[in-house]
């Protein structure tokens, strides 16, 4: 980026107005937005000026304009094991008992740090401005995962959601996991308690919060699941957890606790509006009302579900019943990449086919991205084409051979398969400029990745 470049990003008090788009997500910024000091300012209908004095203008003649996107479920540290040989083709639990014992082995503090580096960067350049990690594998050496993660964030200047996930049920005690890669309850919840006194930042505006994410009913226990509710009420952090993915879960909690996955849920004090849950697929009628009913948010992984053929979210009947919908792109072994936008893409299809071409819209898909994963998080400064809300954006070309022809460009982003935006800002500052990140050489981070995760098969 140029010093002049690096000089306009509407803060220091200088209002940068983002002019004229294709189009917007919203109506109301036909004709840009209006940033200062990391907040939209001002909407600016079509074929209107700003009325608030401008210092900076960017021609967003050639681009389509949305809220930054908001990725509710991921877990970075899968980057290392992609279309992995022993996981390929399986479903969810036999695609875990293959890879549980490689991510135990494996996984050191210099890998993983690639490993977040690389999603994060991917994220980013797909046109997403918050990510939610979900982080549940401590194996010995990597007990500070959380604070590789936030410096990773802090650095690319990413807001982030740092889950604080905990396995406490190994093998040994009926669960799946192996026991290398547990902790004892004690220790998760003192980390728990020092992580939240670290980064949580419960502002508006906020770069870092903490959520507490006991992983799944077939890796945590009861006691750790009802003492992480409490922990996160006392501190106000939110609650996350893997939950309705597969008939096997399902199984499992009738056989271990006498009840489906949403009673173990409520029996341990998650059932409220802070909780968001990762899948949501096998859920009846009775269930969807009270999830809906109790505020208790959905974050849609599409791709992930079809690579594992775990089944189809029922996202209309969630949000007829009240619960928010957000996406997720879920770990980059099960889906392999970390790009939100072919998520979005991936969301219409899927959707279209369970309920009809007329009854899904792209505004659907890019509403879960953006507003609903927003409300997944419990923040309602972001995902937003609004005044007062956080300056995060992305701005994409359809100047590719894909988009050729095209009629409608919002349309044209989803239907025709945006992979990659043109432009990020995130809290009013540029972190994309001509589809490269600011100040991340991605030819040496692509070389320094691979050699770890080439690394790790070789130590196998």
């Amino acid at each position: 980026m140029s010093e002049s470049e690096k000089s306009k990003q509407g803060g220091d008090g200088e209002a940068t107005w983002i002019a004229n788009p294709l189009a917007a997500l919203t109506d109301a910024a036909a004709g840009g937005v209006v940033v200062r000091d990391g907040r939209i300012i001002e909407l600016v209908g079509a074929g209107r000026t700003p009325q608030t004095p401008v210092e900076h203008t960017f021609d967003a003649g050639e681009h389509v304009l949305l809220p930054g996107l908001v990725n509710t479920h991921h877990h970075f540290y899968q980057t290392l094991t992609r279309a992995h040989p022993d996981a390929i083709n399986k479903e969810l639990f036999d695609w875990l008992k293959a890879l549980y014992p490689v991510w135990a082995k494996v996984v050191d503090p210099d890998s993983f740090r690639l490993a977040t580096r690389l999603a994060l960067t991917e994220l980013l350049l797909s046109g997403c401005t918050t990510s939610s990690d979900h982080q549940y594998l401590f194996p010995d050496g990597l007990e500070d995962a959380l604070d590789i993660q936030a410096e990773e964030a802090m650095s690319l200047g990413m807001r982030m959601t740092l889950n604080r996930g905990s396995m406490d049920l190994s093998v040994k005690d009926g669960g799946l996991p192996p026991d290398s890669v547990v902790q004892d309850s004690d220790a998760i919840l003192a980390d728990c308690e020092r992580v939240i006194a670290r980064y949580h930042d419960a502002d508006d505006g906020a770069m870092l919060q903490v959520a507490l994410a006991p992983c799944s009913p077939f890796s945590v226990t009861t006691a750790l699941m009802k003492d992480s509710a409490a922990l996160a009420a006392r501190h106000g952090c939110r609650l996350h957890t893997h939950l309705g993915e597969t008939h096997d879960e399902d199984a499992y909690c009738v056989e271990k606790f006498g009840c489906r996955p949403v009673d173990y849920l409520e029996q341990n004090g998650w059932l409220g509006d802070s909780t968001w849950l990762a899948h949501g697929i096998h859920f009846d009628d009775g269930e969807i009302a009270r999830l809906g009913g109790h505020g208790v948010g959905v974050c849609h992984c599409p791709t992930s579900n079809m690579v594992l053929a775990s089944g189809q979210c029922r996202t209309r009947e969630l949000e007829a019943a009240g619960a928010p919908v957000g996406l997720g792109v879920d770990g980059s072994a099960s889906n392999d990449n970390s790009n939100l936008m072919e998520g979005v893409r991936h969301a219409l299809m899927i959707n279209r086919l369970t309920y009809g071409a007329a009854s899904i819209t792209h505004f659907d898909a890019l509403r879960w991205a953006t507003e609903g994963s927003a409300r997944c998080l419990g923040r309602s400064d972001i995902g937003r084409l609004a005044v007062g809300a956080q300056a995060d954006l992305a701005l994409y070309k359809l100047d590719e051979l894909r988009f050729s022809g095209a009629g409608d460009p919002l349309a044209a982003l989803v239907l025709c398969g945006a992979h990659r935006a043109d432009r990020v800002m995130i809290a009013g500052a540029w972190k994309v400029i001509d589809s490269e990140p600011v100040d991340i050489d991605i030819a040496r981070l692509r070389a320094e990745h691979h050699a770890a995760a080439r690394a790790m098969a070789h130590a196998l």
